[in-house]
């Protein structure tokens, strides 16, 4: 059983790790506000939700586990709601989405 659950621990562990580099990629080559905020937002969430999960198969079912879950619940409520909150912040203070310029080509 414990080298079924080191194997899945492992698993959970990079695969947040990849969501989490992901989102950080995705800061330094989207273009604006909101597409760094939405990238952040929904990668980094699924990062550290599956590096906590990965943390609570490595820990079992103990004290340590409840208090990751309780972790878990905490970072998928609130980190979603705290991005919406500073999309909708920075479109009130007057920043502006960016668009891609299409070329118009006259035939």
């Amino acid at each position: 059983m414990t080298e079924i659950q080191n194997i899945l621990t492992v698993l959970l562990i990079v695969a947040g790790s990849f969501f989490m580099l992901v989102g950080s990629i995705g800061v330094i080559r989207l273009p604006d506000f909101f597409t760094r905020s939405h990238a952040t937002s929904k990668s980094d969430t699924l990062g550290i939700m599956l590096i906590i999960l990965g943390l609570m198969v490595y820990e079992g079912f103990c004290l340590n586990s409840l208090k990751l879950l309780i972790i878990f619940v905490f970072v998928a409520i609130a980190n979603p709601v705290g991005a919406h909150a500073l999309a909708r912040a920075a479109l009130s203070f007057g920043i502006k989405p960016w668009f891609k310029k299409e070329d118009k080509k006259e035939e």
